[in-house]
């Protein structure tokens, strides 16, 4: 069988293409970036993130405009959200901030709703109004059970049930 080192070469090429793309088509879908984006840090503070994660989008109308890039407690046990928007965006002070699930069952990410007000966020401010994430689990507990703030409808009433017991 004669090879010729032409061929090999071309093989040998066509194979180091492959796993490049395949590298980066991992990179990329994965969220890794080289570089630090800078940009407008800001922060958010929730009550409930609904398992949002490191990297997930920041979008404005549907437009990816930064990521989440930290995840934290405060003092008071809320979630402490470190978004990272791009340096540009000139958001209002009155923006308002909400995690929300990509359809159904899927990844949470921040939506930002910008507001009316004439002053904008610097680099290191809060966004005050902020909209946790709806637990799936507690919204069909109270559907089914029919509690919305812990009250059990099978507990023992302690006011009592009929007219006839006020008399």
């Amino acid at each position: 069988m004669d090879r010729s080192p032409g061929r090999d070469l071309i093989v040998g090429l066509f194979v180091l293409a492959g796993l490049a793309a395949l590298g980066w088509l991992s990179f990329s879908v994965g969220g890794f970036t080289l570089h630090q984006r800078g940009g407008l840090r800001l922060f958010a503070d929730f009550s409930e993130t609904g398992d949002l994660k490191i990297h997930a989008p920041v979008v404005i109308a549907g437009i990816r405009v930064g990521e989440v890039s930290k995840l934290s407690l405060d003092k008071d046990f809320r979630a402490r959200v470190e978004i990272n928007v791009e340096p540009d965006l000139r958001l209002p002070a009155d923006t308002s901030a909400s995690i929300v699930t990509a359809g159904v069952l899927g990844d949470r990410y921040i939506s930002l709703q910008p507001g009316g007000d004439d002053r904008i966020l610097q680099s290191g401010d809060r966004i005050s109004y902020t909209e946790s994430a709806v637990i799936l689990e507690r919204l069909i507990g109270q559907l089914v059970y029919g509690n919305t703030r812990g009250e059990r409808k099978d507990a023992p009433a302690s006011a009592p049930a009929s007219l006839q017991e006020l008399k």
